[in-house]
């Protein structure tokens, strides 16, 4: 039987798996270090060795990463570092190269260094408005400095000339108008990876996973029933 861990994306928390927490009883969704409580990771390979305790700790069997954005990279570079550790992988809205156009950066580092406000509910136009306000108040208990380090983290991240190493199933799922990570990112793995699928849900943006559940859970759901 397997056991998923999720692994949320930039600035966010394990509220962004609300929905898959209620579908797959067992699971584990976790808050990476800064999110808020802790010191950032500032990079994949850290965020991957830290989940890699997690599981040890937590005495997880059978793991299935699952891993939204920059969820999905730390998954990604988790199956790389400890191979034969992970029985697969769900990413979604995710990719090999996560690059972040700089000026996004750059005008991130200076609302932090202003402290200035921000829109916690930006992006969530299409979720349930009782998920959505969880959602933020999650974005605004972690700061925009937390978003930062993870943007930081996602540009740095590059696996594409590893892919082949990463021998495990793995399903990418994306919406067809997510527009940080297209379709083509989860077409690019299904493609290249060795033994990988991709789902592609009408309408979805970036967080495909909480505005349509049913359609992603199934998806989740079948990849899991076909591993074990």
């Amino acid at each position: 039987m397997t056991t998923m861990v999720m692994i949320h994306g930039s600035g966010s928390g394990r509220e962004s798996w609300h929905y898959q927490l209620e579908a797959f009883s067992g699971s584990h969704a976790i808050n990476l270090p800064g999110h808020p409580e802790g010191e950032f990771l500032e990079t994949m390979e850290a965020c991957a060795a830290w989940v890699h305790a997690y599981i040890a700790e937590e005495k997880v069997e059978d793991v299935v990463l699952a891993g939204h954005s920059l969820g999905g990279g730390v998954a990604l570079q988790y199956a790389l570092d400890y191979p034969g550790q992970v029985k697969g992988l769900v990413l979604v809205g995710s990719g090999a190269r996560l690059r972040v156009h700089p000026k996004a950066l750059s005008d991130l580092e200076a609302q932090v260094a202003s402290g200035a406000s921000f829109d916690p509910m930006q992006g969530f136009d299409l979720i349930a408005p009782e998920v959505a306000e969880v959602l933020a108040r999650r974005r605004v208990e972690n700061g925009l400095a937390a978003r930062l380090n993870d943007l930081k983290a996602c540009d740095a991240f590059d696996v594409i000339a590893r892919l082949d190493e990463i021998t495990v199933p793995v399903i990418a799922i994306c919406g067809t108008e997510d527009v940080m990570t297209p379709p083509k990112y989860s077409e690019f793995l299904e493609a290249r990876l060795p033994n990988a699928s991709s789902v592609v849900l009408t309408g979805g943006t970036h967080q495909v996973h909480l505005e349509q559940p049913e359609p992603v859970n199934e998806a989740i759901g079948a990849f899991l029933a076909g591993l074990d």
